[in-house]
């Protein structure tokens, strides 16, 4: 019998490319964090227990995206602070420019057990308009042939909410 390796979280692999996106297209990537205990962030910062951080070479030094952290120095009122945050922790990395990015979740329901109320009942996570993409951090299943559904653009001022998307 054939014992089945546990996959790595795609959530670091993810981020990092965003983050390289981003930087390339001289776009500006901010990541949106769930804050609790393990997470190492001004708290003076953190509304409704999360927090919104730019992420770009010119906001952060010593920025190290890993597979378990993402860590780096910022300046927050002109004061030097060490920012740690697990991986699990990050909800979103987006594009501050346009909101194009993805949202992370723990799970990712079939396509066929996700109805309309599903769908509606997910919090907006209040980034600015743009395409935001959902992604399970370590999706070893699905069709990769099965179509995502096409992205939105909404208006300026109104909560995006994001839709699924399929990556392997």
């Amino acid at each position: 019998m054939i014992q089945s390796k546990e996959l790595t979280s795609t959530r670091p692999y993810m981020i990092r490319a965003w983050h390289e996106w981003c930087t390339d297209n001289d776009l500006t990537p901010y990541i949106k964090v769930s804050v609790d205990e393990s997470v190492q962030v001004p708290r003076e910062c953190v509304d409704d227990r999360e927090i919104i951080l730019n992420i770009g070479f010119n906001a952060t030094s010593n920025l190290n995206i890993g597979d378990d952290y993402l860590e780096f120095m910022a300046r927050f009122a002109g004061v030097a602070r060490t920012i740690v945050i697990p991986m699990e922790k990050v909800l979103a990395i987006f594009a501050h420019e346009n909101g194009q990015g993805i949202v992370f979740v723990s799970t990712i329901p079939s396509q066929d057990s996700v109805s309309e109320d599903d769908q509606s009942s997910m919090p907006p996570l209040n980034v600015r308009p743009g395409t935001l993409s959902l992604v399970h951090s370590s999706d070893a299943s699905g069709d990769p042939d099965s179509p995502s559904p096409p992205t939105q653009s909404k208006p300026k001022g109104v909560s995006v909410r994001p839709t699924l998307k399929r990556v392997k």
